[in-house]
């Protein structure tokens, strides 16, 4: 059958007029026919938005600077007692919160109070040696030159020197006796927490050895490693975006500081003196990364900082006129 026979049909002949062909009406677009096209311009329609956000994604990431390498610091307290003991008192525990002036720790005060006893005493006999030393000058000072020479006059005049001397001394070894019985109660100089704590009661503390470690709770920021390529729109001020990685909230803060140098390795020499050149690839240059430090203006809620987290960092560079 022709395409003519297969759209069109005969009709049949009536009284005054013959048969003649006459096409077949269109067919009508049934609901069949429309839920044929839906996955295309489903699929159009997810295109379209893939595009846009790897757009969004590319601009993002080629507009403002961003770093995967980025770290959570902060500043450590180490107590390391100025005085050497047992260890009779200990009322903290590991990661307890502290406030500035708690009591951390105790060492045994008995030698200390003894000796400042001790020191009291030497004061008090030098004091009183003094007083009698100078009453003696005094003395020899008003009698004329027929009782007493001059040279004898002068001997009492230094014993007296001396004397007031020695009662000096005494008195800085009775502020030095008080001053380390002071030293035997360590309180926490920072409010923070306590970290990694192995002291325990009974261990002999000895002086310049670290006891306790505490971590300054008003001391957080982050440090952001910049490649040297993105640091050229990072200025001091910029606001930053900061991603935790065991968190989906987002911190806030600003850029506080740019680093101005980090280690070279080449400039180190070697034993002999001799400039150490480490060997690379002509044509392959790694970019160096540079600490950015940021500072912390506002942690979400239900964030828990700790220092050492990973973090992600990402700058918002402001335009040059708001920078000034």
């Amino acid at each position: 059958m022709s395409d003519v026979d297969a759209k069109s049909k005969l009709e049949p002949a009536t009284e005054g007029r013959a048969a003649v062909w006459s096409p077949e009406p269109a067919p009508r677009e049934t609901p069949r026919h429309r839920l044929r096209i839906l996955p295309r311009l489903i699929t159009l329609l997810a295109l379209a938005v893939a595009g846009a956000l790897g757009w969004g994604m590319w601009d993002a990431y080629m507009g403002a600077p961003w770093t995967r390498d980025g770290t959570v610091r902060a500043y450590v307290v180490t107590m390391a007692p100025e005085v050497s003991g047992h260890i009779v008192q200990l009322p903290v525990i590991d990661n307890q919160f502290v406030h500035k002036g708690d009591l951390l720790m105790v060492i045994d005060p008995t030698n200390y109070k003894i000796a400042v006893s001790l020191a009291e005493a030497a004061v008090q006999q030098a004091q009183a040696n003094m007083q009698n030393v100078e009453r003696e000058a005094q003395r020899r000072q008003e009698l004329t030159s027929l009782a007493v020479t001059k040279e004898e006059k002068q001997t009492y005049a230094s014993n007296a020197i001396v004397a007031q001397a020695q009662y000096q001394q005494a008195q800085a070894n009775l502020d030095q006796a008080r001053v380390n019985l002071e030293r035997t109660e360590i309180r926490s100089p920072v409010n923070g927490w306590v970290t990694n704590l192995l002291a325990q009661l009974g261990d002999y503390a000895h002086v310049g050895t670290n006891e306790i470690s505490l971590v300054d709770a008003d001391s957080f920021w982050v440090d952001g490693y910049f490649e040297e390529t993105n640091l050229a729109p990072i200025l001091v001020g910029d606001p930053a975006s900061i991603k935790l990685m065991g968190y989906s909230q987002i911190v806030r803060g600003h850029v506080d500081s740019i680093a101005r140098g980090i280690n070279v390795s080449n400039a180190q020499p070697n034993g002999e003196g001799l400039a150490n050149v480490n060997p690379i690839f002509t044509w392959v240059r790694l970019a160096q990364r540079i600490p950015v430090r940021v500072h912390i203006d506002q942690v979400s809620e239900g964030v828990v900082l700790a220092a050492g987290m990973t973090a992600t960092v990402q700058i918002d560079p402001r335009p040059p006129q708001l920078a000034k």
